[in-house]
């Protein structure tokens, strides 16, 4: 495990620096001239946790959300009524068009679908 490593001289932060003449890394003192041969070759690890929970957000009732702008000339597919929100994919992806997702706004129909 890769942490933060300190000068045995002077306290100071240590650095990863490569040993051009050896082709080795060590971490090196930039306040001392303190070097030390590097035990791993991991210099910065990045760990990703996600909880279930916060990866995947389905809000339920999207209608009712004032944030998402609103449209009647697009009429729901299920029940044709006209009030419906809707919102663009949030994929960043440069090869994924641009899809818009649609959700009716009446309460007994609530139906999904996308154009």
């Amino acid at each position: 495990m890769t942490g933060i490593r300190f000068c045995q001289d002077c306290c100071n932060m240590l650095y990863p620096q490569v040993d051009s003449a050896h082709n080795r890394l060590r971490y090196a003192c930039r306040n001392c001239d303190y070097k030390e041969p590097a035990d791993n070759y991991c210099v910065f690890r990045h760990e990703v946790l996600h909880i279930p929970s916060e990866r995947t957000m389905v809000v339920t009732d999207l209608g009712s959300d004032p944030t998402l702008p609103r449209t009647q000339d697009v009429p729901c597919p299920k029940c044709n009524r006209t009030k419906v929100v809707y919102f663009q994919s949030q994929s960043r992806h440069a090869d994924t068009p641009m899809t818009l997702y649609y959700v009716c706004c009446w309460s007994e129909c609530k139906h999904r679908w996308q154009s």
